[in-house]
């Protein structure tokens, strides 16, 4: 691996957001196999001195250190360039994102290996939060999305358009995170942002896709009414994918158990899983649906029926499933107890 590959490695890059310098020199050298001593010519340190930061006896406050330290791993423009990012506590997107994205479409060029390379990192903060938690990715998250978005006023055209639909699955990323740490007001600002940039771009599995995340934000806060109505609305969008339209689809469907229309529920999570069954390979649909496997359609169809409390139904099309999520321990924790408490329900 290239040292500019080594930099997708998770806990390289939450070291980096941390600016902590003893960390970054520990998680490099894991990712690339290295001693201290084979690190001494690359930093230009001694490796006392190394040994020193790692373990926190020195620290870091010299230009010309952190200089040496930056080149000498070759941290990626995306992280190097940017501004430090604002605490975790601070949530909502500023202003100048929106301004950015504004003056995009122009006539020019721009790097779209910086793009590429951005959307390869993505990816992998995708898979890695159930290991990784959300917090800790976010700052970097919000740098790559700062990389994106200075990208677009010199881009035109389709290179503009996909630049758009990256800064869309980054804003998307943000809203799912800022989400789950109960920050609503942020996640439904983020989402709106996604949105936006979506459709400017022409995405219409994104634009759908983040339709049924607002319907799940509703769900979670008790408005299943406007829950529905988005989801459908989700489905609706014209020219989506069979991936897209399965997860919008049953979103709808579990929209329709909490309003009590257990029929129309039962009808489309079954049309959930057969669009879903269309593209069982991960190639054959958008990046952020990586995770939409035959095991995933089947206890999507599951959920629905724990959802119209149909107790052994649920409790059955759960346990056939778990198996699948293996290597997912946080989801299958989740389905487990769902499992669980269908089955105490049962009797």
């Amino acid at each position: 691996m290239s040292r500019r590959g080594l930099w997708t490695d998770i806990r390289l890059r939450a070291a980096w957001a941390r600016q902590d310098w003893g960390a970054i020199l520990r998680e490099y050298r894991r990712v690339a196999g290295l001693s201290q001593r084979q690190l001494e010519p690359m930093v230009g340190m001694p490796q006392p001195h190394i040994s020193a930061i790692e373990s926190g006896r020195r620290q870091v406050t010299s230009a010309d250190v952190r200089s040496r330290i930056t080149e000498g791993l070759r941290v990626p423009p995306e992280l190097t360039g940017m501004t430090p990012q604002p605490p975790a506590t601070e949530w909502e997107p500023p202003l100048e994102l929106r301004e950015r994205i504004a003056h995009g479409h122009s006539t020019g060029r721009t790097d779209t290996r910086t793009a590429e390379w951005i959307s390869e990192v993505l990816a992998r903060h995708r898979r890695a939060e159930d290991e990784v938690g959300g917090r800790e990715l976010w700052p970097i998250v919000r740098s790559q999305l700062d990389a994106v978005t200075l990208l677009i006023p010199s881009a035109s055209g389709a290179v503009a358009d996909q630049l758009l639909l990256l800064a869309a699955e980054h804003a998307h990323w943000l809203s799912w995170v800022s989400a789950q740490e109960g920050k609503r007001g942020a996640a439904l600002a983020w989402i709106d942002m996604a949105h936006g940039w979506a459709v400017d771009g022409g995405h219409a599995d994104m634009a759908s896709w983040v339709h049924r995340i607002r319907a799940r934000y509703s769900l979670q806060g008790g408005d299943p009414v406007r829950a529905l109505r988005t989801a459908e609305t989700a489905r609706g969008t014209a020219g989506i994918s069979p991936a897209a339209a399965s997860v919008a689809t049953h979103q709808a469907a579990v929209a329709a158990a909490a309003v009590g229309e257990r029929d129309r529920a039962q009808r489309l999570a079954d049309e959930a899983h057969n669009l879903a069954l269309q593209v069982p390979d991960e190639e054959d649909r958008p990046g952020w649906l990586y995770w939409l496997t035959p095991t995933r359609a089947a206890l999507d169809v599951a959920s629905t029926a724990y959802a119209c409390r149909e107790w052994q139904a649920a409790a059955s099309g759960f346990r056939e499933a778990l198996p699948g999520l293996a290597g997912y321990p946080r989801d299958q924790a989740y389905y487990q107890q769902k499992m669980d408490d269908a089955l105490r329900r049962i009797g």
